[in-house]
């Protein structure tokens, strides 16, 4: 038995919310989102909220009725709120900044590395070493923030790296003499 699918979704002013030939899409002030639903469960929109029912007792309805009732509730929230991941650059002489639709990042490489920004994300540099990549689609602001740390992850010795502002590194003792 689901959990999270019991629990209704709540649509915040400002949200419009309707299903179409099995497509749920989400408008709010930010944007517009879309959601192919799947067959295995029933989505209703109904007096502000969106409720997710399973289809039989099977395993693939009760798998669904959680999933999707947490996706829907990440789209309500991205086109009304947004989500945003923001990374920190530690490492002498490392450091990222934006140019033009590129953010062109030093990572103690030969070169630098130029990263163009996808449509629908936004990304900024409030400092040298802090890169904040903003969204409404909660799945790609993650996955152009796990991009980002990935160009240069963070070592355990000195802590080099991009890395996100909530990671906490464990560090390694170094060599003993």
């Amino acid at each position: 038995m689901s959990r999270v699918g019991k629990y209704p979704v709540e649509i915040p002013q400002g949200v419009q919310v309707a299903i179409v030939d099995g497509i749920l899409t989400a408008k709010g002030k930010l944007g517009e989102l879309k959601l192919p639903l799947s067959e295995h469960v029933e989505t209703t929109v109904a007096d502000n909220r969106v409720t997710v029912v399973p289809r039989s007792k099977a395993a693939p309805s009760r798998m669904m009725w959680g999933t999707t009732r947490a996706l829907v509730a990440a789209m309500v929230k991205g086109v009304s709120a947004g989500y945003s991941k923001t990374l920190e650059i530690q490492g002498t002489g490392y450091r990222a900044s934006v140019q033009g639709s590129n953010l062109v990042m030093n990572l103690g490489y030969s070169h630098d590395i130029v990263y163009a920004i996808p449509a629908g994300i936004k990304i900024t540099t409030p400092r040298p070493t802090a890169v904040t990549v903003e969204g409404v689609d909660k799945q790609r602001v993650g996955q152009v923030a796990l991009d980002i740390r990935n160009f240069r992850a963070p070592e355990p010795y000195k802590g080099k790296g991009v890395r996100y502002s909530t990671e906490v590194i464990r560090r390694k003792e170094g060599k003993k003499k």
